[in-house]
């Protein structure tokens, strides 16, 4: 039988680290296409990342520089909330 540990050695309850959770690629059924940014357009209010249900709206900082397309489904809501449409859907290349 293996040794079983003290109290004090026992990670706390309930606790996922990045490095162990799973990270599905969920992205590769967008529904209605790809977000693209503009960057010439983008004000860099963050509305997209707020609203991304997906944490796929990449920011540098306080900057957003990209979208993370292996976690974007395409729910348009980044397009919607945009308020300089600097956020437009795309369609999916074949």
């Amino acid at each position: 039988m293996a040794q079983l540990k003290d109290w004090q050695e026992l990670p706390p309850g309930g606790l996922v680290t990045p490095a162990d959770a799973l990270q599905p690629r969920t992205g590769d059924w967008r529904t209605a296409g790809r977000p693209v940014v503009h960057y010439e357009s983008c004000i860099n209010c963050l509305l997209c990342w707020l609203y991304c249900p997906d944490s796929a709206v990449e920011l540098d900082g306080s900057t957003l520089s990209g979208i993370d397309y292996d976690f974007c489904k395409g729910c348009e809501l980044c397009v919607e909330v945009c308020p300089t449409g600097a956020l437009v859907m795309t369609e999916e290349a074949a």
